[in-house]
């Protein structure tokens, strides 16, 4: 799917399963439109019974008909307010989470190469852009055309060169609309593009917090949130700008058009042509309804072009490193996983990975152990399927993994990161992931992953807190340990999972990651312990990207090579 088909869907989620109610809000907005008609041929019968010009409509006639007209507008209104309200609901709903849909099947590789702040932005402030300029503009257009239509069939019926005077004098409004109108698209999308940019900002102040406080940096990171706020704040001064300039343009201009009209009906009311006092206030009324489309309309077309500019641009975002699904699926991983001179780097200068072979064993535990940057977390999200521009062959029993369709391969891996994101959410919850369960499937997962005396001391509508603050590090880990035991992977990876834990809470957890039988498990770990070393079926020794070493903890220490050392230094 490309950016302009993926496109084209995003705005068909507006109207998708909406019709009905976007049918009878249209309805609504041309219903009000002719109220606003009906009330200026109302308001000239009046001045004219008033003025007891001969013919007038009798007066009992006209509170009748002013009583049936007020009637019609409390019902247009009802059902402005039944209707409106609900289509918009519906397709922003459905906008959104149609967006969210298509980010979701973006695999892992895809999105680590992009930045969260693009969709956070498109889905809240670009969002209530499009709400504002593409859909409440929809049904005031329908309420500006009818009216516009309206007042100049009204108007030609009653005096056609007055008609053509107003006509004249409206040039004015619309010219000077065309020329500002314009503008408001790129300053739009320059307001989009600085709202990314804070946004990334913020999400960078507030998650490094910590770090700031512990160097005492407030000052600077504060400089750098004003910066961007402030270039934030002058684009959308600019659009507030360009918005008043077309607004201020547009009343000076109506303003110049109506009075015209009025020293000209004024004129020819007193030059007997036919036109009554009344006859003129309708016309000067009718022309706020000729002058405010046309005045209007550049600008309300530039802010929906600025809107759909918006909605393709969360398009482009949505498209970009879009993989192609592929069609080789697997369930379980029963063999092995094979690694066949696999090298990888994050530029073509920064290459990482060496050649690497290796085997892992279905059902087997391995440990990756090496120095700081000798590419141990490298290999795990290659496996995770992170990156796929690497050479050499990724082999999950006999399907490559480049062949491999995305949705079986995180079916198939559980990965147990040093930093486990956890929901502001209940602990079970938490667990399942949100998904449905046995009960007894769960209890199983908690009673593996020694959850029991953390649920025991917490009711079932506990909250973690935001990215788990509620809980310690350990709990977090076994929280993903269930998780991994729920959804029954047949392979765990572990990176660092014990790195941030003290000495006692991490020895639980690599114990509990080692107790799980029946899975294929690789950890990373940096914590040499021969208890813990010698349950493993193998070790890999990764020295600057490369397999220095390979063997069970007792071969290795015969060696007494580069694990031996690793090892002694640790103690």
């Amino acid at each position: 799917m490309n950016s302009k088909v993926l496109k084209r869907e995003l705005r068909a989620q507006f109207y998708r399963k909406n019709t009905v109610p976007l049918a009878i809000a249209f309805f609504a907005a041309l219903a009000l439109g002719t109220m606003n008609l009906i009330l200026s041929w109302l308001i000239q019968q009046l001045i004219d019974t008033a003025s007891g010009l001969a013919g007038a409509l009798p007066l009992p006639a006209l509170a009748r008909l002013t009583s049936g007209f007020l009637l019609l507008c409390i019902l247009s209104m009802l059902l402005d307010y039944a209707s409106g309200p609900r289509f918009m609901e519906r397709a922003m709903r459905q906008y959104k989470e149609f967006a969210f849909q298509k980010l979701m099947e973006k695999n892992i590789s895809s999105f680590g190469q992009e930045s969260t702040a693009a969709y956070l932005s498109s889905l809240s402030n670009d969002a209530s852009s499009i709400e504002a300029d593409y859909l409440e503009q929809l049904l005031k257009l329908a309420t500006k055309v009818i009216m516009f239509i309206g007042a100049l069939a009204m108007m030609l019926w009653y005096s056609p060169l007055l008609t053509l005077i107003a006509a004249v004098l409206t040039i004015l409004p619309f010219a000077a609309s065309v020329l500002t109108g314009s503008r408001l698209e790129a300053a739009q999308r320059r307001v989009s593009d600085r709202n990314t940019d804070f946004t990334s900002a913020l999400k960078d102040c507030l998650g490094g917090f910590t770090v700031v406080k512990s160097f005492k940096a407030e000052k600077e990171i504060f400089a750098l949130f004003a910066q961007s706020n402030r270039a934030l704040e002058k684009e959308k001064f600019t659009m507030r700008r360009i918005k008043k300039i077309i607004g201020m343009i547009g009343s000076i201009a109506g303003i110049f058009a109506q009075l015209g009209v009025f020293l000209a009906g004024a004129y020819l009311a007193l030059a007997d042509r036919g036109l009554t006092p009344g006859v003129v206030i309708m016309f000067v009324n009718l022309m706020n309804f000729m002058i405010e489309p046309i005045a209007e309309l550049p600008g309300l077309l530039a802010s929906r072009r600025a809107a759909t500019g918006l909605i393709g641009k969360l398009a482009d975002a949505l498209e970009k490193n879009s993989s192609p699904q592929n069609s080789r699926e697997m369930d379980r991983l029963k063999t092995r996983i094979c690694l066949d001179r696999v090298s990888f780097g994050y530029g073509p200068e920064k290459e990482v990975l060496h050649e690497i072979s290796a085997v892992f064993e279905a059902g087997g535990a391995y440990a990756v152990v090496g120095g700081s940057g000798s590419g141990k977390s490298t290999l795990l999200n290659l496996l995770m399927g992170s990156g796929m521009d690497y050479s050499g062959q990724i082999l999950f029993d006999d399907t490559e993994l480049r062949e491999l369709d995305s949705g079986s391969l995180y079916g198939m891996i559980s990965m147990i990161q040093q930093n486990v994101f956890v929901f502001q959410a209940s602990i079970e919850d938490n667990i399942t992931m949100f998904r449905s369960f046995p009960q007894e499937e769960i209890r199983q997962a908690i009673s593996h992953a020694h959850l029991n005396e953390l649920l025991a001391d917490h009711d079932g509508s506990y909250l973690c807190g935001e990215n788990g603050k509620g809980l310690s590090g350990g709990e977090r880990q076994r929280i993903s340990i269930a998780r991994s035991l729920l959804k029954k992977s047949s392979v765990l990876l572990a990176d660092e999972a014990t790195a941030a834990l003290d000495a006692k809470t991490a020895w639980q957890v690599s114990n509990d990651i080692l107790d799980q039988e029946g899975i294929l498990r690789i950890v990373v770990t940096h914590t040499l312990e021969e208890a813990l070393l010698r349950r493993y079926d193998g070790i890999l020794v990764l020295r600057d990207g490369r397999i220095e070493e390979r063997g069970t903890f007792e071969e290795l220490m015969e060696k007494k090579g580069y694990f031996y050392a690793l090892y002694t230094v640790a103690q």
